[in-house]
C-alpha cells in the first residue's frame, strides 16, 4: 500500500476527536442517579462517535492518495515468446486472386490481420512482439505481455505499404527482438509474407550465424497469390532453377538448411491461413514462466465513499434529534 500525498497522514490523529468530545448538546436535567442504565442510548452514542472517526479517517486517507502498489506475479503455463514478422509490401493489399479487393473480397493483409488478432487473443500465456518489413524492417512492439498494444500494432498491417520485400533484414530485426527478451521460455518467429524476395549470400550467412546462436523456432506462412509459383514445387527438367526465377522455392530451401525447428505453410485463401495459424498454436505449447502485472489501484475513491457514508449517518442522526420538554418545569434535554 502506498500514499501519493503522505503528508496528509499527519492529520490522522484528528480521527480520535469524536471519542473525547460530546456529540450532543448538554442540557441540565435533575436527579438522573436513579434512572436505569440505557444501553441502547450508549450503543447509539458509540456508533455515532465511531462514524465521526470513520468520516475523518476516510477524508484523510482520500486526500493522502491511498493506493495499492503495482505487483508482478510469476505464473506457469503453456506457450511461447513469439515475434510476428509481417510483410508490409504493397502486394499485401491485393486479394489472394491478385486484384484489388471489392465488395465482399478481402485483401491478404486484412485476412492476416483478422486471424492474427484471434491468435493473439486465444493465446492466454504467450508474450508477443511485432515487427514489419518492406523496403526496410520496422521495430513496432517489443516482446510484451500487454496484449492490447500488440492488437493495436496488428490493426495497422492493412495500411498501404511499399513496393519492395526485404525479408532478410526483416528476419534480422526479429532475431534482435528475440535477443532483447530476457525471460525464460520457447522463442518463435512467425513470418507472414506473400512476396518472397531474394536473400543475398552475405545476408544468408549472417542469418545462418545468428540462428545458430540461439534456439528459435521459425514458421513461414506464405500467402500465395493465385497463379504464382508454389514454394514446394520442383521445376521441370531444363527449367531455370535459380533464386531469381523461383525465389519462393529457394527461400524455403534456405530456411530448411538452417538446422532449426522450421515449418512452412502455403495458404491460398483465408481458411488456409486460419488452419496454418491453428497448427502453429498447437506446436507452441511448451512450459513457460510468465508474469501477470497488477497495475497500481487507486483506493482514495473508496476512502471518500466510506467517509460519505459515515457523514450521511451523522447527518441522519442530526435530523432525527428532538428536544424533550418535561411537563414539570422549564428544564429540557435533547
Amino acid at each position: 500500500m502506498i500514499f501519493t500525498n503522505p503528508l496528509w497522514l499527519y492529520l490522522m490523529p484528528l480521527a480520535l476527536v469524536p471519542f473525547f468530545l460530546a456529540l450532543q448538546k448538554q442540557d441540565g436535567y435533575p436527579a438522573l442517579q436513579f434512572v436505569p442504565l440505557d444501553r441502547l442510548s450508549q450503543g447509539v452514542t458509540w456508533a455515532l462517535r465511531t462514524a465521526g472517526a470513520v468520516a475523518i479517517g476516510g477524508l484523510v486517507l482520500g486526500v493522502s492518495g491511498i493506493a495499492l502498489r503495482e505487483r508482478v506475479i510469476q505464473r506457469f503455463g503453456q506457450g511461447a515468446h513469439i515475434v510476428l514478422l509481417i510483410d508490409r509490401s504493397s502486394s499485401m493489399n491485393d486479394t489472394f486472386a491478385g486484384r484489388q479487393p471489392s465488395g465482399e473480397e478481402e485483401s491478404k493483409s486484412a485476412a492476416a490481420k483478422r486471424l492474427l488478432k484471434d491468435f493473439v487473443i486465444e493465446r492466454k500465456h504467450d508474450r508477443f512482439g511485432v515487427a514489419e518489413f518492406s523496403t526496410a524492417p520496422m521495430h513496432v512492439v517489443p516482446i510484451t505481455d500487454h496484449k492490447g498494444i500488440v492488437l493495436n500494432a496488428i490493426d495497422a498491417i492493412d495500411r498501404p505499404g511499399l513496393a519492395f520485400t526485404d525479408v532478410g533484414r526483416g528476419l534480422g530485426m526479429g532475431l534482435s527482438m528475440i535477443d532483447e527478451d530476457v525471460l525464460p521460455g520457447s522463442r518463435a518467429i512467425v513470418l507472414v509474407s506473400d512476396g518472397v524476395a531474394v536473400v543475398g549470400r552475405r545476408v544468408q550467412e549472417s542469418l545462418r550465424t545468428e540462428f545458430a546462436r540461439r534456439p528459435v523456432h521459425l514458421y513461414f506462412l506464405y500467402l500465395r497469390t493465385e497463379g504464382s509459383n508454389s514454394m514446394f514445387a520442383t521445376p521441370p527438367p531444363g527449367a531455370e532453377d535459380t533464386p531469381q526465377a523461383l525465389p519462393e522455392r529457394h527461400l524455403n530451401i534456405f530456411f530448411e538448411s538452417l538446422r532449426i525447428p522450421y515449418h512452412a505453410y502455403e495458404a491460398e485463401n483465408a481458411e488456409a491461413v486460419k488452419a496454418a495459424i491453428a497448427d502453429i498454436g498447437k506446436l507452441e505449447q511448451t512450459p513457460i514462466v510468465y508474469t501477470e502485472r497488477t497495475p497500481q489501484y487507486d483506493l482514495s475513491r473508496w476512502a471518500y465513499a466510506l467517509a460519505a457514508i459515515a457523514l450521511a449517518l451523522l447527518l441522519a442522526a442530526k435530523l432525527c434529534a428532538r428536544t424533550l420538554k418535561p411537563s414539570w418545569g422549564n428544564a429540557h434535554v435533547s
